[in-house]
């Protein structure tokens, strides 16, 4: 459990935390692989989200996901990058959360992902909470605890 003090700091930058949909860079399940692999490429992400046209949240699609469908016996072959879509090498079992979740919930999640994919109650793509934006709270407690709170070691 997270010491209230902590979690009542992490807590006030908590409006902080979503990156807003419309600035995440997404592709849609039905473009074709070439396309993501130019949008990963430009944003210089590892892993981005996939949509449908919709915008409800279908997945996550990275470049080892589109170089893995090049390599062939031969080597890599990028001509079926035009002929593939999206949605045929996309990571499909992604969890997602609702931004209700508490601060010490989002923590654990993140230890293992470098993001979460925020979304509504109808899979409505909301947005992401990144790990950085969790570390920048968590810099902006460890900074003021002792400036807002009296710490006394217990004995």
């Amino acid at each position: 459990m997270i010491a209230s003090a902590a979690k009542t700091l992490i807590d006030n930058q908590r409006e902080h935390f979503l990156i807003p949909a419309d600035k995440v860079a997404n592709v849609f399940e039905s473009n074709p692989l070439n396309h993501a692999f130019l949008v990963l490429t430009k944003v210089r992400y590892s892993k981005i989200p996939v949509l449908d046209n919709e915008q409800h949240f279908k997945g996550l699609i990275s470049l080892a996901m589109i170089t893995d469908s090049m390599l062939g016996l031969n080597g890599i072959d990028p001509t079926g990058l035009s002929e593939q879509t999206v949605a045929d090498v996309m990571q499909r079992d992604v969890p997602t959360v609702t931004n209700t979740e508490s601060v010490e919930e989002l923590l654990h999640l993140l230890v293992d992902q470098s993001f979460l994919v925020v979304t509504d109650q109808q899979n409505i793509f909301q947005g992401i909470i990144t790990r950085r934006e969790i570390m920048k709270a968590v810099n902006y407690m460890v900074h003021e605890l002792d400036h807002q709170y009296q710490i006394e070691k217990r004995e």
